[in-house]
């Protein structure tokens, strides 16, 4: 087998500025979803090592449906239940998992998704899994997705509706109109999908996320990763339980998954105690919000962030990255975001808040901005 298809594949890509490298940690952290501070947590570490110390493995040693199926993954699975104020709860591995297996299971044949643009790729591979029809409304516009709906009925769609929207947008630091979706999904009967990666948290009573006031729903299933503000791994799937019931039996990301390590649930247990009780972490992140807005969005001309993600549109894909760069050779771990993550001609820098800095590393970063990008 020659290589060259894929050398010249990859040289492609370093000539346009898209070739990829991993990189490791280093400088003032403005490039992780950590948001809350916890992935280093003490009280998430030492629910793990008691956990160890009462014998519980590291490894599931199989699927859920095989041997796999510990006490810590159910014990956290009502526990996230409960907390979300939802019928049932299912861990899986990761976020791109659980929209994987959501995405290629529940909507069926006749049915037809309506989805944000500008939703994550792992709702975009689950929808290719799919048998049913999907289409793509403009970002944020409910009204896209009213006529879209419309569209599909005229055309004769008879199947069941499925809205899926972030709730807050992992590259573009806005939110969804979860109270016009939550009214245009009842008028239609449809149902609400709703990623809340990057809100689970962060937002809400307790940081249940922003979706907390239609927790409970019959037609409302939400997504919450344990990887972000958490600060441990995982995804949790919420909703009725005749969904989750469902997910168990046809969704084949989890059937032929070999199951979380049941540590992992043990930490994400723990880690609904840590941000339910982290109200005084939330506001201090809210400070850092109103600091950045200061020291790097007024400067720059960007509008006052709504969240913990801003985006510095920088359009060139080259001029992105080397812009990424002086800031990391400057101590700020600030990640350049290009195609086909985000639209073509949207470069970014995306400049994450996490609790992980401080005011004055915000304004530094602010000085820094300023010089590279004027």
């Amino acid at each position: 087998m020659t290589a060259e298809p894929f050398r010249s594949q990859l040289a492609a890509l370093e000539q346009r500025g898209r070739l990829r490298r991993l990189s490791p940690r280093a400088g003032r952290d403005f490039a992780s979803n950590d948001y809350l501070g916890l992935a280093g947590d003490p009280m998430i570490a030492q629910a793990v090592a008691d956990a160890v110390a009462r014998g519980v493995p590291l490894g599931s040693g199989g699927s859920r449906l095989l041997r796999g199926n510990a006490p810590e993954h159910e014990g956290l699975e009502a526990k996230a239940a409960d907390f979300f104020r939802t019928q049932a709860a299912l861990f899986l591995a990761n976020g791109y998992v659980a929209n994987l297996a959501l995405f290629s299971t529940l909507p069926q044949r006749g049915d037809l998704i309506v989805a944000d643009e500008l939703i994550h790729a792992s709702v975009h591979d689950g929808i290719r899994m799919s048998k049913a029809t999907a289409v793509f409304a403009r970002h944020n516009d409910v009204q896209s997705i009213a006529d879209l709906i419309a569209a599909f009925r005229a055309e004769g769609g008879k199947g069941r509706v499925w809205i899926a929207v972030e709730t807050l947008y992992s590259m573009d630091g806005d939110m969804a109109s979860l109270a016009d979706l939550a009214k245009l999904a009842a008028r239609h009967d449809a149902m609400l999908l709703l990623d809340e990666a990057h809100g689970t948290g962060v937002f809400g009573p307790g940081g249940r996320g922003l979706s907390a006031g239609l927790d409970g729903l019959h037609n409302v299933v939400t997504l919450h990763t344990c990887g972000k503000a958490m600060g441990a791994e995982g995804a949790l799937i919420c909703g009725p339980r005749l969904m989750i019931d469902y997910l168990v039996n046809r969704a084949r990301p989890f059937i032929y998954s070999t199951a979380p390590s049941p540590l992992m649930a043990v930490a994400a247990a723990a880690a609904l105690d840590r941000i339910e009780a982290a109200d005084n972490r939330r506001d201090r992140l809210a400070t850092l919000r109103q600091d950045a807005a200061e020291a790097i969005c007024a400067p720059l001309g960007l509008p006052r962030p709504r969240s913990q993600i801003i985006p510095v549109i920088l359009n060139e894909d080259a001029r992105t990255m080397g812009t990424a760069a002086a800031l990391q050779e400057a101590g700020f771990d600030v990640r350049g975001i290009r195609p086909p993550t985000v639209p073509a001609g949207t470069s970014r820098l995306r400049v994450s808040l996490s609790l992980n800095v401080g005011r004055n590393d915000v304004l530094a970063l602010g000085d820094a901005l300023r010089s590279l990008v004027k």
